[in-house]
């Protein structure tokens, strides 16, 4: 068995950054050395004072230390490692342009009163859940030794049980809807016989090979286009939780 440390070193490189920065905030929180208010969204902060640190902070604050906070890292230890380590093996760029493109997504979305939330940890997370049940589709999830469900369902039954505990139901939805929208224009649109518009930025592509972030990808001579879902794959997987 794999000690603590040699378990985080073997995490991938952008899950593990931003599962570990989501701690260290809260960490931070629970020993009183920031107020959250200094790190949540506020658009007329952001645009009538230029705090536009707010803009990034507040996608790493999950919460005080909780058995709600203790799940959301989970997702990230659990399912955004199983994309990296999956089907963006390899592909370090592709999966830092997915977080980025999911924030901005979600910063998009909050600025819709109906949406309007101050902290979207919470909801990126819940991206990465429902990227990764559309890329596992039929691996076998158990939630608390209650019920098994294809992993399909699961963002649909997380948020469900958040509404049950009394949790806001605004970050979960943003979540699904720019997972949503992400796996759309990357996989859906483009099987469809549709052009990919979202590439992966040359300078993203640029931030990794500079910085060694991860392994270097493979070269292939077939486009990004022509990369298969989880959807269309057909493959089971069973997973113990």
């Amino acid at each position: 068995m794999s000690s603590p440390a040699e378990f985080y070193n073997s995490l991938p490189p952008i899950s593990k950054a931003y599962g570990t920065m989501c701690l260290l905030a809260t960490t931070a929180f629970q020993l009183g050395l920031y107020d959250p208010g200094l790190i949540a969204l506020d658009y007329e902060l952001v645009f009538k004072h230029f705090q536009v640190w707010r803009l990034f902070t507040n996608f790493f604050f999950l919460g005080k230390f909780s058995i709600n906070f203790g799940i959301r890292l989970l997702m990230i230890a659990r399912y955004g490692v199983q994309l990296e380590n999956g089907p963006f093996q390899r592909r370090t760029a592709d999966f830092l342009w997915m977080m980025i493109f999911g924030a901005l997504t979600l910063l998009v979305l909050s600025a819709i009163p109906i949406f309007s939330f101050s902290v979207l940890g919470i909801s990126l997370v819940f991206m990465l859940l429902y990227v990764w049940s559309r890329e596992f589709p039929n691996a076998q999830i158990n939630i608390y030794g209650l019920v098994t469900l294809k992993a399909f369902y699961l963002p649909w039954a997380m948020l469900a049980l958040d509404v049950i505990f009394g949790s806001p139901l605004v970050p979960d939805l943003l979540g699904i809807l720019a997972g949503h929208l992400y796996y759309f224009l990357t996989v859906l649109h483009p099987l469809a016989g549709g052009k990919n518009i979202l590439r992966t930025p040359f300078w993203v592509q640029r931030i990794v090979s500079r910085w060694r972030i991860g392994a270097p990808p493979i070269q292939r001579a077939v486009p990004d286009d022509r990369r298969t879902s989880g959807a269309f794959r057909g493959r089971s997987y069973r997973l113990n939780d």
